[in-house]
């Protein structure tokens, strides 16, 4: 068994892994990074829509700015996210897409002169600028104030994907392919790499790092229809409560997308409504105004998704012999459109529907397609528990998301937060706590325990099998922890996965070949999918109030009085058949936005009774300080520019700048 030494270990060679491992590599570490699949294939290929950033070019996202941009995402995580995160992330936003732009990805672009749009169901004509001619275009985007998605047509992920894996190429960074991380070596409350299979030929090595990311993306993959790529089993969060000293940050906020093609769950991107696409039931009516009048198709998505499955269960949905849906009306927009700028989502309904969407309506019904939940980290994407350990992106709980992410932000965390990640590795090892001895019967001992697992689970003489128990589990999630949640269905589902949990331990692989074995991959991956099930179910039981995407029907209300706290799990025994929950309030005496309505849903909360304290002294601070611009009004509020690399904190410039 291999032992293989690199300063910086990065889990993952999606776009928030290849980021951190560029800025670290710049910054003149040996970086290693290792994926399930070639690089090029990763999940960030599969975004769709676009990339939050405030940059107000086009005269949708005229008047544009990082304020607007922060008030949208704290809004649309419905005050569960970090505020200081949210501030680091919309003023480094702009930064990343141009660094983007720099490196190859080709943004569409504003054209002067007229053009015609559709916007709440009728065509309008809209006259771009001279001066904006040529700059980076922007799209509607669900809860957003202002058109702020930066778009490459409806392939912003893929085009990002591949410039952004040349710039690693050209950078000399090493990725490692179908290699899968199997456990965290940690000596102590230290983190030194990890222990990695080969998918091909079933070999361990030991990868020794002084600083190791995990940037594996989200765990969709543990329910049963899910947007996400099957690869996206959560892995990286996995092997990281595994270790008894990491914690998992807000895991039972999941988020469903509204627009998955049933029954199949492909993403159909949200460019489509911000586009000027319509809801339809099953009589071929437009619903959403009569659910939200300001917002329409374009409220937050877990409203859209939550006002869907009502109006199914109203009785107002399609039916098919798969079961009832609802259509995503797109033909309004005109083939010109759809050939241009929505071209990924026609190919996806010829391949995988066989209709032409200018001509045919969409089935479509809410699925599975983000976890905001994951490794908790610092500002600086560090483990606050295990030194040496990061993680960016979705595996991680950074936390700008709280209980909702806005569409498109996802995309834009992934650089931020690789580019933040980058820099914060690369002090870290410069640092006493960076350097380490590397001992190799650390390694060793680590290795054996991994080859001591494989071999009990290929030796098993039980009788289940993974792959059956891996479907009853995402029935399970699906059925029971899904849009609406009720504490009844939630302990439910809670017996069930705890009686999964049990018969996992008698897996019994027909094959014990121990090379490319996709069963023995299934049979070490399904206890470990089980506990973050349990993490998020257990987590969802115990949140007895309703936030953004985790909606309690018996808890209908936001409770911050009790629950404006963030839920961490972990698992700090390997016999612990449930994970330790604790949670870490969130200070309203700190934040720049204190807890209010979102502007679209429910206006129903519980105050917390330092909410009016808060605003009470915020408008004390503006008012001792009436000359102060929109720069100082916010520093006063609450300073974050001491909190990034101090590259990224010189002032973002607009066009209005210019004129």
């Amino acid at each position: 068994m291999e032992i293989i030494y690199t300063d910086v270990l990065v889990i993952g060679g999606g776009l928030a892994g290849q980021r951190a491992a560029i800025g670290a590599r710049r910054r003149g570490l040996d970086v290693t990074i290792l994926s399930l699949v070639p690089a090029k294939r990763s999940h960030s290929a599969a975004a769709q829509g676009g990339m939050q950033a405030s940059l107000g070019n086009c005269l949708g996202g005229s008047g544009d700015n990082e304020d607007l941009h922060f008030a949208d995402t704290v809004r649309g995580s419905d005050w569960g996210a970090d505020q200081e995160v949210v501030r680091m992330f919309t003023h480094t936003a702009p930064k990343a897409i141009r660094e983007m732009a720099a490196w190859g990805v080709p943004w569409s672009r504003v054209r002067q002169g007229p053009h015609s749009i559709t916007e709440d169901g009728e065509q309008k004509t809209i006259t771009e600028p001279a001066a904006a001619h040529g700059l980076i275009d922007s799209r509607n985007f669900g809860g957003t104030a202002k058109w702020r998605a930066c778009y490459v047509a409806d392939g912003t992920g893929h085009a990002m994907l591949y410039a952004m894996s040349n710039q690693a190429i050209a950078a000399g960074i090493p990725v490692h392919e179908r290699l899968e991380a199997i456990a965290l070596i940690c000596d102590g409350e230290r983190c030194c790499g990890a222990v990695v299979r080969n998918l091909m030929t079933g070999a361990l090595s030991a990868y020794m790092a002084r600083a190791t990311c995990i940037a594996t993306g989200g765990f969709g993959r543990i329910y049963r229809v899910s947007t996400n790529a099957v690869i996206n089993e959560g892995m990286g969060a996995a092997i990281a409560l595994e270790t008894g000293i990491a914690r998992l940050g807000n895991m039972e906020a999941v988020q469903f997308h509204p627009t998955g093609i049933f029954p199949a769950g492909i993403l159909v991107t949200e460019g489509c409504r911000g586009d000027g696409g319509l809801l339809l039931d099953g009589a071929e009516h437009r619903f959403m105004p009569g659910y939200e009048p300001e917002k329409r198709e374009l409220a937050s998505r877990d409203v859209v998704s939550r006002r869907m499955e009502e109006h199914i269960a109203a009785g107002h949905g399609a039916t098919t012999r798969f079961g009832d849906h609802l259509w995503l009306d797109i033909r309004l927009l005109g083939a010109e459109h759809i050939d241009g700028k929505l071209r990924e989502v026609k190919e996806i309904c010829q391949y995988f529907l066989g209709i032409d969407p200018s001509r045919e309506l969409i089935p479509v019904r809410p699925a599975q397609h983000y976890s905001m939940g994951g490794i908790r980290t610092d500002h600086n994407c560090h483990s606050r528990e295990l030194r040496g350990l990061f993680a960016v992106g979705e595996a991680a709980c950074w936390d700008m998301h709280g209980f909702n992410r806005l569409g498109g932000n996802s995309v834009a965390e992934t650089v931020v937060a690789g580019m933040i990640a980058g820099e914060s590795i690369a002090d870290f090892c410069a640092s006493a706590d960076g350097s380490i001895q590397l001992a190799t019967n650390l390694a060793n001992d680590a290795l054996s325990a991994q080859a001591a697992q494989l071999t009990a689970i290929a030796d098993s003489t039980g009788n289940e099998s993974a792959v059956e128990l891996t479907k009853l589990m995402q029935e399970t999630m699906t059925d029971k922890v899904g849009i609406f949640r009720r504490g009844e269905s939630l302990q439910q589902a809670v017996q069930t996965l705890l009686e999964l949990q049990r018969r996992s331990a008698g897996v019994r692989l027909r094959s014990s070949a121990s090379g490319a074995n996709p069963e023995l991959v299934a049979a070490y991956r399904l206890p470990r999918m089980l506990k973050l099930a349990l993490c998020v179910t257990h987590g969802a039981l115990m949140r007895c109030e309703s936030r953004g995407a985790h909606y309690r029907e018996d808890y209908p209300q936001r409770d911050d009085a009790q629950w404006l706290r963030r839920t961490l799990a972990s698992w700090p025994d390997a016999d612990d058949t449930l994970p330790t929950l604790d949670y870490e309030a969130l200070d309203i005496h700190r934040m720049e936005l204190p807890p209010g309505w979102r502007g679209y849903g429910t206006k129903d909360s519980i105050d917390h009774p330092s909410t009016a304290i808060r605003e009470t002294e915020i408008a004390q601070l503006i008012a001792n300080y009436p000359e102060a611009d929109r720069y100082q009004r916010q520093n006063l509020l609450m300073p974050f520019h001491h909190l990034l690399p101090p590259g990224f904190r010189g002032r973002n410039q607009r066009l209005e700048d210019t004129e």
